[in-house]
């Protein structure tokens, strides 16, 4: 129970971002260091980082409810691969280096893909199935 628990707290988490980019976008992009952009790209801008969340947070709430380790591994690939392009930013583009993000990030799909396999161990061996 503690671990469908933790996985879908992390689901959550994602989820309220969700809703910031919805409900107070301006507020949503300065927490994550960039100004709201105009027109277009504002289009983009929101509708990219909600759809983001968005599926991070559902695939996440989704492999919490069904202790589904695939779905939270979906989870984990969008963290983890966040986590990677901002590094590449850094190496490649000359961004600043987002340590604290990619620290978080590394560390949730770390949690997520942790959690997955002890889901898909106790699919297979019902002996454990009381740890999730």
């Amino acid at each position: 129970m503690a671990l469908r628990a933790i996985a879908g707290l992390i689901g959550a988490l994602f989820l309220v971002q969700t809703a910031g980019w919805i409900l107070d976008p301006a507020t949503a992009a300065e927490g994550l260091g960039m100004p709201l952009l105009d027109g277009l790209a504002r289009s983009t801008q929101i509708g990219d980082f909600t759809s983001f969340f968005l599926a991070l947070g559902s695939m996440a709430m989704l492999g919490a409810i069904r202790s589904n380790g695939t779905w939270l591994r979906a989870s984990a690939i969008l963290l983890g691969g966040a986590a990677i392009m901002r590094t590449l930013a850094w190496a490649i583009h000359d961004a600043e280096l987002a340590t604290e993000l990619i620290v978080i990030e590394a560390a949730l799909a770390i949690v997520l893909l942790a959690i997955a396999s002890r889901f898909d161990a106790a699919a297979t061996d019902p002996a454990t199935a009381e740890v999730n």
